[in-house]
């Protein structure tokens, strides 16, 4: 389980007199169980990205605590990553190396053993089915076999916690039905604890067995899609997400005509 507790982020951007503080993240709370998805749906800009960038250690949260099954990661970095598989946006894959080296490689970081990076590789690319690309360079790779080069990367230490960030973004409709596929397996098979974000409704409804809806750096509805749909009284789960992470303009909207 991962438990995100008063989480807060700010940034600086520019410099000087035009520097400006951005509020990123900002007393974000929820909790991700184990054998289920759990989606981070919001606008861009919403935090999404800078929320699991910082329960993968990958940026230092200004405060709040993020535990991965009851680990602090911020006492044991190296212990909490050990339990997670991060695929980021930045795929990040040797060119010059074939799929096949790209996952033992990082078997080998994770600890592994030479034969037993080897035995995973093969499993999962049976998982994944990418048998086909384990020979090839991934230079040229499509982009859906580059996500599906860097989930094996990911999950090659057979981690019990995923975390993806907007993973179908540039996939065809046959690369997202694989991943989405890939990822049901994960759950119900392997009772991972999967985290992802992103802003396509579809892969909410399809995939979450829990939202939570970010807007401006903050949790402003958390539930699955039936219970927020009873919500908020819709049947269109596009119109609930509105409703959700844009009530603040709509009400600013209503003070302004009303003036």
């Amino acid at each position: 389980m991962i438990e995100v507790t008063g989480l807060s982020k700010r940034f600086v951007r520019g410099r000087g007199r035009k520097a400006q503080v951005v509020q990123a993240v900002q007393d974000l709370s929820f909790r991700a169980e184990d054998g289920r998805i759990t989606g981070l749906l919001g606008p861009n800009g919403a935090g999404k990205t800078s929320t699991l960038r910082m329960i993968a250690t990958l940026i230092t949260p200004d405060a709040g605590q993020v535990t991965v099954d009851g680990i602090d990661i911020a006492r044991e970095p190296r212990r909490a990553l050990s339990r997670m598989g991060v695929l980021s946006d930045a795929r990040g894959l040797y060119p010059r190396l074939t799929a096949r080296e790209n996952i033992v490689y990082y078997g080998r970081l994770q600890g592994l053993s030479a034969d037993a990076a080897e035995a995973r590789a093969e499993a999962l690319a049976d998982m994944l089915e990418m048998k086909p690309l384990l020979a090839r360079r991934t230079e040229g790779f499509s982009q859906g076999e580059r996500m599906k080069t860097a989930l094996a990367r990911a999950l090659v230490h057979d981690p019990s916690h995923i975390i993806l960030d907007e993973p179908t973004n540039g996939l065809d409709v046959l690369a997202t039905r694989s991943l989405r596929e890939a990822l049901r397996r994960l759950r119900d098979e392997q009772r991972k604890c999967i985290v992802f974000s992103t802003h396509i409704m579809q892969e909410v409804e399809r995939l979450c067995d829990q939202v939570v809806v970010m807007s401006h750096g903050r949790t402003v509805a958390e539930g699955s899609v039936p219970e927020l749909l009873q919500r908020t009284g819709d049947t269109d789960f596009e119109a609930c997400f509105v409703k959700l992470a844009f009530r603040d303009e709509a009400a600013q909207s209503g003070v302004e005509a009303g003036a």
